[in-house]
């Protein structure tokens, strides 16, 4: 019944995002925040009881990490960094840089304020302060491609811009957050945490020169990517690797993200990944996901310092993805209405950022109540992207070509 109830408000607020033209995925991570202890649990207790029993919980608990390993693994696997020109590819490496440093470092200055009042008593003002600004870093890549493709950009020149601009930053927050993760675990013994790192470096670079040929030879000698060896053989991989970046005091989501990298980009073994693993986890896992994160926020979030603090932290957001991207546009010598537009585009944080919440939520590095008030901002600014670019749009009819230097 639980699970019933979970994927059914999943899907409803899912339908209604749509259709007032936002992605599906943010209605359904609206869903998980609706049924938690903000929501449900202060207008209906005794039904948020009776649903989320502890057995009821530990249930969902155990689907959403299976579901989000294999998430990560499709979104390692499906991801491409968008073919550009060369130049283009330049200037999206330079508005990529300035959208990961400029929000890190308004984060990490916000950092003390908030690890003053939210802070949990075992994690340190270094390992807060990395993990609030890798938080303020991200942007997400699949549900920015959606609203690119929503809104007609997916083909224009600043769409391709900011796709690029995008997976770069998404591969240095995750960096970045494999770098807090271990510095966390590791805290004051420096040779541990080399080692640590180090053993990390090893991993990724036997996959990447090692175990991605042999996975191309091994699934080129199968007659087809349909057969019940290589689904298993995948969902094996998955499990192992997440297994080895979990012992390596990284969270297993690295791992399980690490090895869909090591996939040959082949279109057919995407569609057969697509078909049989991703429709799964975006219709039963992911909603688990979303719940769990909503039973993990606080009701009294909001209360005494809390709404001040999320409008800092919506500011600092916000300021710092799109001046950040708009700066590095700009520097490129990118028009500054156009420059704005990838701004706002690269503002998008959607379900990336959920997952990297978590992540911090399951790792101790913040409380219930900042993983509440980052919700809200996770929330918040993934919404706005939709309606201002609409807005610029409307003052400008037709779409601006970006004009070669």
């Amino acid at each position: 019944m639980t699970l019933l109830f979970v994927v059914a408000m999943a899907k409803a607020c899912g339908y209604l995002l749509h259709r007032i033209g936002q992605p599906q995925v943010v209605g359904e991570m609206i869903a998980g925040f609706l049924i938690g202890p903000v929501v449900l649990g202060q207008l209906f207790p005794g039904l948020q009881a009776a649903l989320f029993d502890p057995d009821d919980t530990a249930q969902l608990r155990a689907l959403s990490e299976f579901g989000l390993l294999l998430f990560m693994f499709v979104i390692g696997a499906e991801f491409r960094f968008p073919a550009g020109e060369r130049l283009g590819g330049v200037k999206a490496s330079v508005v990529g840089v300035f959208s990961i440093a400029l929000p890190f470092l308004l984060g990490a200055a916000l950092a003390p304020w908030l690890y003053a009042r939210f802070a949990p008593p075992s994690v340190s003002l270094l390992a807060f302060t990395l993990f609030i600004g890798t938080v303020c870093s991200v942007t997400a890549f699949p549900v920015l491609a959606r609203i690119l493709k929503e809104h007609g950009l997916l083909a224009s020149q600043e769409g391709a811009v900011a796709m690029l601009a995008a997976a770069m930053s998404d591969v240095g927050a995750w960096l970045l957050l494999a770098l807090v993760a271990m510095v966390h675990s590791n805290d004051g013994n420096l040779p541990l945490l080399a080692a640590r790192v180090a053993g990390l470096l090893v991993l990724v670079a036997f996959s990447l020169l090692v175990l991605r040929p042999a996975l191309a030879r091994w699934l080129a000698g199968r007659s087809g990517y349909g057969q019940p060896q290589v689904l298993l053989g995948l969902l094996a991989g998955v499990m192992v690797y997440g297994s080895l970046t979990h012992w390596l005091q990284v969270h297993a989501v690295f791992g399980a993200f690490l090895f869909g990298l090591c996939l040959p980009r082949d279109e057919h073994l995407l569609q057969m990944i697509i078909e049989r693993l991703e429709h799964l986890a975006l219709m039963v896992f992911m909603p688990c996901f979303f719940a769990l994160a909503g039973l993990s926020t606080a009701p009294g979030a909001f209360a005494e310092t809390g709404l001040g603090a999320l409008a800092l932290v919506l500011l600092v957001a916000v300021v710092g993805k799109v001046a950040g991207s708009a700066l590095g546009a700009r520097l490129v010598r990118y028009p500054w209405r156009t420059s704005l537009r990838i701004g706002v585009l690269m503002n998008t944080r959607g379900l990336m950022e959920l997952v990297v919440l978590k992540i911090g939520l399951d790792l101790g590095l913040i409380s219930a109540q900042l993983f509440t008030l980052l919700i809200v901002m996770t929330i918040v600014t993934t919404l706005m992207t939709g309606p201002l670019l609409t807005l610029l749009s409307r003052r400008q009819p037709a779409l601006l070509a970006l004009q070669q230097p």
